[in-house]
């Protein structure tokens, strides 16, 4: 259980459903390619993809260039022919930096940390709504399933409230008989109700999660192999959980940025070269008495050097921004330790969630066979007279309770082997070995942006990935009112 599990939903291509209905996988590379909280992760590591070019940019050489346009508007008490203008001051200047600190390098060291952080973010997140995938998926299933159950019960309480009040008619029965197979009908009715609203809450759920209106569902495929024991998956959880390796690195960026606020201190150095060009368009030469000098048309001028800072005193900015980075620095390693616990408790409880749902599923397979024999008993005892109405109305509601118990201790256990997984961080995509199409790049945009030195690159305008899920039913138009016959509020 150390290594990746690379076939991990393999046997989701498994079909036990007809052709037509939906796949697991299916659901899963839907949620993949379109959940909006997917999507949104893509994006924001993209925008921490831009922060080792802008960091990178630091370090760059900058040319920047100046021009200016003016009049003087001096008097001067003097026959002498002065020029006052108009004048065109214009120049290039620019800058290499030769020396800063380190301040360059550890930011770029730092946002590459980061970008490996988001990167260890987005596995988690793809885990957590896989995680809410699987869910959704199993509920739609078991809802389903109860509600079929009820139903079933309903048709068979009904045939025999029937039954009943013939056999009443003709004296074979009280009317006792006849109320408490009534009272029984009417409560399996309520159950089937309230199984129903629950039914809709599920497939709205699945809607919202995977992206579209569930349709016939398979069911799902076996999971892969999981651990042995909690400890076992403990291990494997603090090795590949991604929520723990993002902190981590999170913390490492942190203790990089302590060495930049450091670089405050210290000197900078730059290569700085300068051209400049000036032009009198007064057209006008003399002799100007504020200046003591000849004036001209135009002239120009170019200067080459090096330029140094040395800081002696910046009124406490470096050491505030260096004890800033070291607090920073601080509360992430007290998130790793957080973190680090969430994942063993996560890890464990799943592991127990998974463990004891496999029991219970066993114990209610055996509680399914006994009840079947015990109602098909009653019911034969009852033609004898050995047995009431009420003992076979108890019988039957008894193994209704053990086949809806059976179908959610059959999703729990499945949900909870795909937590179990989740935490492990062996729950995202290239684990799962989907096959919907590529998958995600995330080394793609980092190779696009991280080295661009170009101020006019640009990436076209975004739109959003993920799908809709609104009817074309639901859409308002522009006639609805804002707040429609038929809805009520507080003044109404």
């Amino acid at each position: 259980m150390t290594r990746p599990i690379a076939t991990a939903l393999a046997l989701l291509a498994f079909a036990a459903a007809p052709a037509s209905a939906d796949s697991l996988r299916e659901a899963l590379v839907s949620t993949y390619n379109a959940n909006p909280t997917i999507t949104a992760q893509r994006a924001s590591l993209r925008a921490t993809d831009s922060t080792v070019a802008i960091a990178r940019a630091a370090g760059r050489p900058s040319v920047v260039g100046t021009a200016s346009l003016g009049r003087d508007l001096t008097q001067v008490g003097t026959l002498q022919r002065v020029s006052k203008g108009p004048f065109l001051n214009s120049g290039v200047n620019l800058s290499v930096p030769l020396y800063s600190g380190g301040s360059v390098r550890n930011s770029v060291k730092a946002a590459k940390t980061r970008v490996d952080a988001g990167r260890a973010t987005l596995r988690a997140v793809e885990g957590d709504v896989f995680v809410d995938a699987v869910t959704a998926y199993m509920d739609v299933i078991r809802d389903r399933a109860i509600v079929e159950l009820n139903q079933n019960n309903v048709r068979v309480l009904a045939t025999n409230f029937e039954a009943t009040g013939n056999r009443f008619k003709i004296g074979d029965l009280t009317r006792t008989d006849v109320a408490q197979s009534e009272a029984r009908l009417s409560l399996v009715r309520s159950s089937l109700a309230t199984a129903q609203g629950r039914l809709t809450v599920s497939e709205e759920n699945y809607r919202r999660v995977i992206g579209k209106a569930p349709g016939a569902l398979q069911p799902p495929p076996p999971l892969p192999p999981l651990p042995v024991s909690a400890d076992q998956a403990v291990q494997i959880a603090l090795l590949g959980n991604p929520d723990l390796i993002s902190v981590l690195r999170q913390a490492e960026a942190a203790g990089i940025d302590v060495r930049t606020a450091r670089a405050g201190r210290l000197p900078t150095l730059s290569g700085v070269a300068a051209a400049s060009y000036v032009r009198d368009f007064s057209g006008v030469a003399g002799f100007n008495p504020n200046t003591g000098q000849s004036s001209a048309l135009f002239g120009s001028s170019t200067s080459i050097g090096v330029q140094g800072r040395v800081p002696f005193y910046q009124g406490g900015l470096p050491a505030a921004r260096i004890r800033q980075a070291q607090a920073i620095e601080g509360q992430l390693l007290e998130q790793t330790v957080g973190t680090e616990r969430a994942v063993v408790a996560t890890t464990r409880s799943a592991f127990a969630t998974y463990q004891s749902a496999l029991g219970a599923i066993t114990a209610n397979q055996t509680a399914v066979s006994a009840n079947t024999l015990a109602l098909e008993g009653a019911r034969a005892e009852r033609t004898v007279g050995t047995r009431t109405v009420l003992d076979v109305l108890n019988a039957e509601q008894e193994l209704l309770n053990s086949q809806v118990q059976l179908v959610t201790a059959r999703r729990d256990a499945y949900v909870a082997g795909f937590q179990l997984l989740n935490a492990m961080g062996q729950a995202q995509a290239d684990t799962l070995g989907l096959d919907g199409g590529p998958l995600y790049d995330p080394l793609g945009n980092y190779r696009h942006v991280a080295h661009n030195a170009n101020d006019w690159a640009n990436d076209r305008t975004p739109t959003a990935v993920a799908t809709r899920t609104v009817d074309p039913a639901e859409m308002p138009t522009p006639a609805t009112p804002v707040n429609p016959v038929g809805m009520t509020g507080p003044n109404q």
